[in-house]
């Protein structure tokens, strides 16, 4: 019983560092990425659709993103959502392709994205701690009815104790790389 306790959180865990790692990927660095767009949708025709599904993506240089839609007629709403995202770029058209032009990022704006980056990683933190508050809880309930001993409870603490460190420690050098990556110059 301890054993699937132990690996469900270890397994929840990973999830919270997956999800911490997807997110981190959307703070924009000064460099073109397609994750950039990754959490922006589109009001297509009524629907939310994500962006990656209604245009191919592409990064043409280090600066320019190009979004070549499957719908010419789509246009409009692509770049409606782009500006509505907020993320600080201006998209152009020429009837067939969006082009997003990413610009030098200002040192204010460079600290703004590390204090966004820092939200992230706290969030992925306390994440990870409530995946360890679950199983701790579970584990004094077994405890309490009988099923384990104090020893074999310890032990479990101890694991899950050593499971939450090292995903709270993969999320501190995710977000230490990335900051690293952002203040570049």
């Amino acid at each position: 019983m301890i054993e699937e306790l132990l690996a469900d959180a270890n397994e929840r865990m990973g999830k919270s560092v997956e999800s911490v790692k997807g997110e981190m990927s959307t703070v924009r660095t000064g460099r073109a990425s397609p994750h950039l767009l990754d959490r922006i949708t589109v009001d297509y025709y009524g629907t939310d659709s994500p962006l990656n599904q209604l245009a191919n993506i592409a990064t043409t240089d280090a600066r320019l993103l190009t979004l070549t839609p499957y719908d010419k007629g789509a246009i409009p709403a692509i770049e409606k959502a782009i500006i509505d995202a907020d993320i600080g770029l201006t998209p152009n058209n020429d009837g067939n392709v969006v082009r997003l032009q990413v610009p030098e990022l200002t040192e204010e704006r460079r600290k703004e994205m590390v204090r966004i980056l820092h939200e992230v990683a706290e969030e992925g933190r306390v994440a990870v701690r409530n995946v360890r508050r679950d199983v701790m809880s579970d584990l004094r309930e077994l405890k309490g009815e009988g099923e384990v001993g104090e020893d074999e409870e310890r032990r479990a603490e101890e694991q899950l104790q050593k499971q939450t460190d090292g995903a709270v420690g993969e999320i501190d050098t995710l977000m230490k790389a990335k900051e690293e990556e952002i203040l570049t110059v």
